[in-house]
């Protein structure tokens, strides 16, 4: 058997226009035609072993393998628009490989774009979330923040996207909503892009509300650590659920409206702080990958290879638990989701806000070993399913919300508010809140012009489920089946 090590890395969705070459990256190319041949081989070879849909790919014959090498993937992916809406190709594979660990040149802003006036043309950026540390942090901004300007320039559907997403610098002008009018604030503020390292643990603490004592904690990535401290943000909500123990938490709300996915191991660690009987050894997920692949794993490992299970954890509150409120928007995906299914066969999982995102696939980023290239490709491997079977919600319409919230009165109040509007549609569910929050007064609400919220920078852990190789061996081999 030829085994092929492979350095995997993630589950990525993420904009092409991130991925643009930048000086100094690996490029043999160089407009030579056999070079283009060489890649595409590569592509083709490492998708018809391990790709979930590898049976349907077209015969290699029938393809030219000179053209650019994102044409050339795209012809074998299988039904774009219905079945992989996740695989993609990068020309800048290291650069993508650095910001795994969720470290990043950002201005540090989450936002949603709603429309300000009736014809649906102007934009103000509603700030949802300010990742600490980050030049946004520092120059004092905050959730709730309205961004009318970029530049002494308003937004509109046509520019708003590209003003954040493009520059280095920018100076941004915030406004105010006083009675349902939005007001511009002389003060504006210059922000500079800079490297920051996002801590996925936004805001964590109990609620006291009547007889309830109810954990609260906004996770916006599956991130287990950094490179000096691999498992540093695990321990963090190892440690966090520590105290949700001791203060004796039996009510749980998730807040994970802005996580976007990660490491399939976060997932696992979240997932076991909360599942009753502390869950050792119960099954969180199993694993579907093509048949050459099912065929492989259950021959060297046996039949339980693909089936993953909690593990014990001692801050485990599940059996102070007997259900947990999730909060949700379209930007909730992938390992995400991974952890509601996971927890649904175990105890009720409450979903309030949006649909999720619908992912229940599993890829990998793979690049050439050789270094011949910078070319890396991100392809689906599998899919997921729960201890009871289900793996239902792979597509655009994703997990339907258990309780229905429109997230669209603005600006956001801070997390953890009990007047904010998907925390309040929580607590009123759990009986301890009743009717509408009073915070109608220089509020409005706003259409959206996206169904998910949105980064400056967007996030390569966005829409994954990270599966890496398991430890003294590689994730990929091609099995003499």
């Amino acid at each position: 058997m030829k085994t092929f090590s492979k350095q995997i890395s993630a589950l990525i969705i993420l904009l092409s226009a991130l991925l643009g070459c930048q000086p100094g990256d690996v490029d043999t190319l160089s407009g030579k035609l056999g070079n283009k041949g060489s890649v595409n081989g590569w592509i083709f070879d490492m998708m018809h072993d391990a790709y979930f849909w590898y049976d349907e790919m077209p015969a290699k014959q029938s393809l030219d393998t000179t053209e650019n090498p994102d044409a050339f993937f795209e012809k074998l992916v299988y039904q774009r628009k219905v079945y992989d809406r996740f695989s993609l190709i990068t020309d800048n594979y290291s650069a993508m490989q650095q910001q795994l660990n969720g470290v990043v040149k950002a201005f540090g802003i989450s936002y949603t774009p709603a429309y300000i006036d009736a014809g649906k043309t102007a934009v103000a950026l509603f700030v949802s979330h300010i990742i600490k540390g980050s030049p946004a942090a520092n120059a004092g901004m905050k959730r709730g923040d309205i961004i009318v300007q970029i530049d002494g320039k308003t937004l509109t559907t046509e520019n708003y996207g590209t003003f954040l997403s493009a520059q280095e610098s920018v100076t941004l002008t915030l406004g105010t909503i006083v009675d349902q009018s939005l007001q511009l604030n002389p003060k504006t503020i210059p922000l500079t892009r800079a490297q920051i390292t996002e801590d996925p643990v936004a805001v964590a603490g109990v609620i006291r509300k009547q007889n309830k004592r109810i954990g609260y904690v906004v996770y916006t990535q599956f991130v287990p650590g950094t490179e000096a401290d691999k498992e540093k943000y695990d321990n963090t909500l190892r440690r966090i659920f520590a105290d949700f123990k001791a203060e004796g938490v039996n009510e749980l709300v998730l807040d994970l409206r802005l996580n976007g996915g990660g490491y399939v191991s976060s997932a696992l660690t979240l997932a076991s702080l909360i599942v009753p009987g502390s869950g050792a050894n119960r099954l969180f997920y199993t694993e579907q990958w093509n048949d050459k692949y099912m065929a492989y794993w259950k021959k060297e490992k046996g039949e339980d290879a693909l089936n993953y299970r909690f593990s014990k954890e001692s801050s485990n509150i599940g059996d102070n638990l007997s259900r947990v409120f999730v909060l949700t928007s379209k930007g909730t995906a992938s390992a995400s989701e991974l952890v509601v299914n996971g927890l649904r066969p175990y105890m009720n999982v409450i979903t309030v806000g949006d649909h999720t995102a619908g992912k229940n696939l599993f890829g990998a980023l793979i690049g050439d070993e050789k270094k011949r290239w910078n070319y890396g490709i991100y392809m689906m491997l599998g899919q997921t399913a729960n201890a009871d079977g289900r793996s239902d919600y792979g597509t655009a319409s994703g997990m339907a919300p258990d309780v229905a919230v429109a997230d669209n009165r603005f600006p956001f109040l801070p997390f953890g508010d009990e007047n904010e509007t998907l925390l309040r549609a929580a607590l009123v569910e759990m009986g301890v809140a009743t009717g509408q929050p009073a915070r109608l007064a220089n509020t409005r609400e706003t259409e959206r012009v996206t169904p998910a919220p949105l980064r400056d920078t967007p996030s390569v852990l966005d829409g994954r489920m990270i599966k890496a190789a398991p430890e003294g061996g590689p994730l990929l081999v091609k099995p003499d089946l």
